[in-house]
């Protein structure tokens, strides 16, 4: 699977090429593996564009992006009046201002539609060899349809409706409510009991469609009812219960060391599920959620000079003092280690900054091996240490060859204003507010030692599915169904279980309500790209937070791209825009 990418790019009305009508899907692939180009076989032909296309789904810019500004977990201004405008997609995203030409959401649409077009030629393609006894396409055929149901939950979740399509030939079928939670139960439940368990978590497994079963029958209320007050069905709380006791009684375990779900290392963690596979092959394995959130400033590899974050993405105060509101006087990153980890080590004579300044630190500094450097991982605030560049761009070194780790100078500022990086809690849509520097930043994946750049050779996986969200989502069936003992003992065995670092283990909760139950689902998911669907179905989504003040319930589900509505116009009454647009 690692040897797969393709060379096209599409536009937006391939949305019309996918689902319309019957459609030539086959595409240009390369195998890059040490023999060099070539035509690969029939199964793995088949399934690696669709997986492979999966990375541009989750892309920064495309769904990622979408889910998280969308959310109160994390705002992204118009840094300093000239980075990250972008037309105003992420600040009309945030403040729930949306139209159907907004690009953020229209490229989602473009990609989630492609990548599920590539599904279904894959599936169409696999099931001849399948039904000829062809063991391994059978198999890679499930995974296509457990892929089919996959995407089209994101289109339910993000637009409310899904495409229901069986063959190139076919024209596609748009289903909502009730009839698309029937769909994907039936695709699910069609697969559950026969795909494989055993190809690793870059691979669609048994255990992952029972994931997106339980995740199906946690969110039928919302689906049926997108606009109004969810009814959660005993029922539907039942199979929820049911498919992720068979998960934990499985072989996955949770992490101790909470980070360490984030690594280079990551494929191999026995949380992970279900991973978007990044090996550091392809320039396409991509640091997307390690180096977005991150100060442009600060060099994270210094092995690599050219590491670096892009200042955009930042904590909303309000999620932060959701950590605040829960401990109260102890510090969130004494108290729980999803919270924070530190990495970069400070010795203490050097960690007093008073009378310090850009101007007189030239020897206030510490030295480290460059492959030993770490950055802090979890909620970065305050001022940052990091390596520091010559004039020229060399990394500043000491006698020994070390790396020299200063405190990260603010390239924006000059002269006697010169100023460090200071990552303030306050970040808004105001002219100081938007500086670059403002808010607290997301810092939860480990940039990769294979990365040569922020980008590229990434070999950290980017984990969609993972145990950790299975008790969360048992936890929530349970307090649903009136079973609070039992949900309390699913939080406290999540919170307890990141014990790596006993200091700052996060202590057993004696009481759970849905209130807290949502609270602690930003601990432990955040910057996961669940957080707006939570809200929704917490009933959050309309309240107020920094940048967005609007309580329209029409902006829970987004508005179709224009351009997708204008494609279909030749079919009346197919393609019809989501109330509130």
């Amino acid at each position: 699977m690692k040897n797969i990418m393709y060379r096209k790019t599409f536009p937006i009305f391939a949305f019309l090429l996918a689902f319309l009508s019957c459609t030539n899907l086959e595409e240009d692939i390369l195998d890059e593996s040490l023999t060099g180009t070539g035509q690969a076989e029939t199964v793995s032909g088949s399934i690696a564009p669709v997986y492979g296309l999966l990375r541009n789904v989750w892309l920064h810019t495309r769904n990622f992006g979408l889910q998280e500004i969308a959310s109160d977990e994390a705002i992204l201004p118009y840094r300093g009046g000239r980075d990250w405008f972008d037309g105003g997609k992420f600040i009309a995203v945030h403040q729930h201002l949306t139209t159907p030409g907004n690009a953020l959401v229209g490229d989602t649409w473009t990609d989630l539609t492609l990548t599920l077009s590539r599904a279904v030629a894959a599936e169409e393609r696999l099931k001849p060899e399948a039904e000829s006894g062809d063991a391994e396409a059978q198999g890679a055929l499930y995974e296509m349809i457990a892929m089919k149901a996959y995407l089209n939950m994101q289109l339910l979740d993000n637009w409310g409706l899904l495409f229901k399509k069986s063959s190139g030939a076919a024209r596609s079928e748009i289903l909502r409510g009730q009839a698309a939670i029937d769909y994907l139960e039936s695709d699910l439940l069609s697969v559950v009991n026969v795909i494989n368990t055993n190809k690793g978590p870059g691979r669609f497994s048994r255990n992952a469609v029972k994931a997106l079963l339980a995740r199906l029958y946690l969110n039928a209320a919302v689906y049926r009812n997108p606009y109004g007050t969810p009814d959660f069905k005993a029922e539907d709380m039942q199979k929820v219960i049911q498919y992720t006791n068979e998960i934990i009684s499985g072989p996955y375990s949770l992490s101790p060391e909470y980070f360490a779900l984030f690594n280079d290392n990551n494929n191999t963690n026995p949380e992970i599920i279900f991973s978007l596979d990044q090996r550091g092959v392809l320039q396409t394995e991509h640091s997307r959620w390690a180096y977005w959130s991150i100060s442009g400033d600060l060099v994270p590899r210094p092995e690599w000079p050219n590491t670096r974050g892009t200042d955009a993405a930042a904590l909303t105060p309000d999620f932060y003092q959701t950590w605040v509101n829960a401990y109260g006087n102890v510090d969130p990153a004494e108290a729980d280690a999803r919270f924070f980890q530190e990495n970069t080590i400070v010795p203490e004579n050097l960690e007093d900054l008073t009378g310090i300044t850009p101007a007189n630190d030239s020897e206030h500094y510490y030295c480290v091996d460059a492959n030993s450097f770490e950055i802090n991982r979890g909620i970065l605030r305050g001022t940052i240490w990091g390596p520091r560049k010559d004039a020229a761009g060399n990394i500043l070194k000491c006698a020994d060859g070390k790396v020299r780790i200063y405190p990260v100078i603010n390239a924006r500022t000059s002269g006697a204003n010169r100023t460090y990086v200071d990552h303030i809690m306050q970040v808004d849509f105001t002219d100081q507010g938007s500086l670059h520097h403002t808010g607290h930043r997301f810092s939860k994946y480990q940039f990769s030692r294979t990365a040569p750049d922020c980008c590229n050779y990434s070999s950290v996986d980017l984990v969609l599915i993972r145990l950790g969200e299975i008790y969360l989502m048992r936890a929530e069936a349970k307090l649903r169904s009136g079973d609070n003992a039992g949900a309390l003992a699913d939080i406290n065995t999540l919170r307890t279980s990141r014990n790596a670092r006993p200091a700052q283990t996060p202590a057993a909760l004696t009481s759970l309500s849905l209130d807290i139950l949502f609270r602690e689902s930003g601990f432990e998911l955040y910057w996961e790209g669940l957080r707006r669907n939570y809200q929704i179905r917490f009933g959050k989504y309309e309240g107020s937070w920094t940048g967005k003040t609007g309580n329209d319930v029409n902006k829970r589900l987004f508005p179709i791209p224009q351009k997708a509505i204008d494609g279909a116009s030749n079919l009346p009454g197919f393609l019809s825009q989501n109330p509130g647009y």
